[in-house]
């Protein structure tokens, strides 16, 4: 009970703030579909840098300094998602991260380019999966580029022509199940 009235306590202070500042709130409807993903996406933009990535091996590595770390056995995610955000690392006899929720690698790569930029990233599986990311998200800039440019000037030589884009808008935004 006491985490939930300071939990309330911090959200009518935000509140206050907010007004204050003259920020309008705005806030997704409970029954919305993208409800439980954009409280995934703002824990994202705060816990960017406490994110561990599943490895084919099935153990999970944290980004950035690799230690092997496994989900805690009080976590209740009933899979394991490939990238696990962790509010906790918990030293026992064994390492784990606590208070865990799946996230895309595509939000780490908007919310954090400078933390997850490839060149400063350290060579392993997490490597190529954010790889893949930059990579779908440029091919999705280049063909949303190339359909306003046909939209623009009317299918006047661009991809909108009648030329074959490599950007599939239908296979790019592929999804697991848990999203």
């Amino acid at each position: 009970m006491r985490s939930l009235k300071s939990a309330d306590s911090v959200r009518n202070q935000l509140q206050r703030i907010l007004k204050r500042l003259g920020v309008p709130l705005v806030s997704t409807e409970f029954t919305s579909k993208a409800y439980y993903t954009n409280i995934r996406m703002a824990l994202t933009a705060g816990f960017f840098m406490q994110v561990a990535h599943l490895q084919r091996t099935g153990h999970y590595l944290t980004v950035k300094d690799n230690q092997v770390v496994s989900l805690h056995p009080s976590c209740v995610i009933d899979h394991k998602p490939e990238w696990a955000l962790y509010n906790e690392f918990v030293l026992t006899n064994k390492n784990y991260v606590r208070t865990v929720t799946s996230v895309r690698g595509e939000w780490l790569a908007e919310v954090a380019p400078h933390y997850y930029d490839l060149t400063n990233f350290p060579k392993c599986e997490a490597y190529r999966a954010l790889e893949r990311i930059y990579t779908r998200m440029e091919q999705r800039r280049q063909y949303e580029k190339r359909q306003i440019a046909a939209l623009v000037g009317r299918g006047a030589g661009g991809a909108g022509a009648g030329g074959k884009d490599e950007y599939d808008p239908e296979s790019a935004g592929r999804r697991s199940k848990w999203d």
